[in-house]
């Protein structure tokens, strides 16, 4: 017959799981993740509202997600959000150049609260959207984390700037389509998640698509120390240098679909530019360029649909914060 545990038994089964990765990537109940999680964000906001970190952090979320092929069914060979950016293999994937920076930002706050590195990931994206002024984004939370660099993604599954590209396409239109396709996205989600590109930069040292490298010495004058490029109007732009797409890169607004002249001081690739003249994406492009709240609630599921890609949930509803 079996023997019923005795309380020393279990005492020491609940602390070998405190002490295991499962019980660091999920609490014992959704309510203690779900204040964990709360937790997080409220220290992630600090830490942007200080070093002006927000576009790293979604770019972080994006390359974690952004390798998800649906045609793969086994997880985690599908890729997608399940944390497995974390590891030195795939963070020296080109695409992924400097993001080691964004995962040394996050690892203080992991040490603190014991949700997964796949979560913390996307929290920090949806944080750094909504503390710029963009939309707050329904999330969902209860990834399980990838455990070994053995489950990175191979290299090369996400979008490039300029050809040749790397899946073969002809133009950028088609390569962006392919990309965004493999994962399950439309042509609407497409111009929608690319209209994030309101915040950030290019930099020499990373994507090198831009003669712009770090420092003030190398910046426009939209990203050297003086430009206030905040929502807020505070000063800071973090590390001066690169380029950026807009004026006011650290303000998510639809700043992207209402480009100015082409000028030397902001960045605009091929792929930026199939949106504004192949004849399915220039008409989103012109909508979210006259309809900032429109571009909102597009952009707020898409980045949902993109942050849920290939993740494995603990529950199947998964768990909110908002």
């Amino acid at each position: 017959p079996r023997v019923k545990p005795t309380m020393d038994r279990l005492g020491r089964i609940v602390g070998h799981l405190a002490a295991g990765s499962l019980a660091s990537s999920q609490p014992a109940s959704a309510d203690s993740y779900r204040e964990a999680l709360k937790n997080a964000k409220a220290d992630l906001w600090k830490m942007l509202d200080t070093i002006n970190c927000n576009p790293i952090l979604v770019r972080l979320a994006w390359h974690d997600a952004g390798t998800y092929d649906m045609n793969v069914k086994a997880w985690p060979n599908c890729g997608g959000a399940n944390g497995s950016i974390r590891f030195d293999m795939e963070l020296g994937h080109g695409a992924n150049a400097g993001l080691s920076k964004a995962i040394n930002y996050l690892k203080k706050i992991k040490s603190k609260y014991p949700i997964s590195w796949a979560d913390l990931i996307q929290l920090g994206s949806a944080t750094a959207i909504e503390h710029a002024g963009g939309p707050v984004i329904p999330m969902k939370y209860g990834r399980v984390d990838t455990e070994t660099k053995d489950e990175c993604p191979n290299e090369g599954n996400l979008p490039g700037a300029y050809p040749p590209f790397g899946d073969g396409a002809s133009d950028a239109a088609r390569h962006l389509r392919n990309v965004f396709y493999r994962m399950g996205f439309n042509d609407r989600e497409i111009v929608a998640l690319s209209g994030a590109h309101t915040i950030g930069r290019a930099f020499k040292e990373r994507s090198g698509v831009v003669p712009n490298g770090y420092g003030e010495e190398k910046a426009t004058k939209f990203t050297c120390p003086f430009h206030r490029a905040r929502a807020d109007k505070k000063e800071g732009v973090g590390m001066a240098g690169g380029k950026s797409w807009t004026d006011n890169w650290l303000t998510f607004d639809n700043s992207y679909f209402n480009r100015k002249q082409n000028t030397k001081d902001l960045l605009w690739m091929p792929t930026d530019d199939a949106l504004r003249k192949d004849a399915s994406f220039q008409v989103f492009f012109e909508m979210y360029a006259k309809d900032k709240s429109l571009f909102f609630e597009d952009y707020k599921k898409a980045h949902k649909k993109l942050s849920e890609l290939g993740s494995k949930f603990s529950s199947g509803e998964g768990i909110s914060i908002n």
